[in-house]
């Protein structure tokens, strides 16, 4: 039921449906904040060491930030403020897209499955598939009015980072450049853009839970003003912290990567 997304009004207090026990409530005395995940300068001219720069925290962490990645900027700007657009639709427009089942293409949402939770996540969500674009933009919502065409051209960009990584991880393991996008096969590709409005009380909830993604590979852009994501490493909670116009990678299971990831409320 569409009442259930927690964008469409301002919470003062948390409802009791959100907060996790003692034992699973989040503990910022776990967290380091000043370790940094590692960063790759993909316009560095030295091939071969942005190669071992990638195997070496793909090996280390599943996990690094990309910076001149070759996304335009005015794309990834463009692609966050349609976001937050759409988040601010009235909750009778945003009414209309709702969807709790996990089947369907195209849905906004809450949480994570709310049919099956006993506690839920503070986070609304839209879910978009995005390969062949052509067979589902038709589905994506038309409002606000530049949505599907901001969203389709951050989509393609997005795709071709995604087979560039795939490459230069081939590479790393001393693998045809090729070789992972020919064993993954045709690539599906799907879009969660991730809302997480203000917590009146952080310490008793998440936007996320510990969890690993189970595709090949995540390309996230973060909102800067949005902290919270964490990586899991050697038993250490290590928080993520953006840089200005980078994009965040994260091995999926696919890849065979163990690393967990959760994603703290603010």
């Amino acid at each position: 039921m569409a009442e259930q997304l927690i964008s469409t009004a301002v919470h003062h207090t948390l409802p009791e449906s959100y907060v996790r026990s003692e034992a699973e409530r989040p503990r910022l005395d776990e967290v380091v904040p000043d370790a940094d995940i590692p960063v790759v300068d993909l316009a560095n001219p030295d091939r071969a060491a942005v190669v071992a720069q990638i195997g070496a925290a793909c090996s280390s962490h599943g996990f690094f930030q990309v910076l001149n990645h070759g996304l335009p900027l005015e794309v990834m700007l463009a692609a966050m403020a349609v976001a937050h657009e759409f988040f601010r639709l009235s909750p009778e427009e945003k009414a209309k897209l709702y969807s709790d089942d996990p089947a369907k293409k195209m849905r906004l949402s809450t949480s994570f499955n709310v049919r099956k939770e006993t506690v839920h996540n503070w986070r609304d969500y839209l879910r978009l598939h995005c390969h062949p674009l052509e067979q589902f933009v038709p589905e994506w919502p038309a409002n606000p009015p530049p949505f599907r065409d901001v969203m389709s051209t951050y989509c393609k960009e997005v795709r071709q980072l995604g087979f560039r990584l795939y490459a230069m991880i081939s590479a790393s393991l001393g693998l045809e450049q090729d070789y992972i996008k020919k064993v993954l096969g045709e690539q599906e590709q799907h879009m969660a853009v991730n809302f997480y409005p203000k917590c009146p009380s952080p310490e008793l909830t998440y936007g996320l839970p510990a969890h690993t993604d189970p595709n090949a590979l995540t390309i996230l852009m973060m909102d800067e003003q949005v902290a919270g994501l964490q990586v899991l490493k050697e038993g250490r909670w290590i928080a993520v912290n953006p840089r200005p116009n980078a994009l965040v990678i994260n091995l999926g299971d696919q890849l065979q990567v163990i690393h967990q990831v959760r994603y703290n409320t603010v």
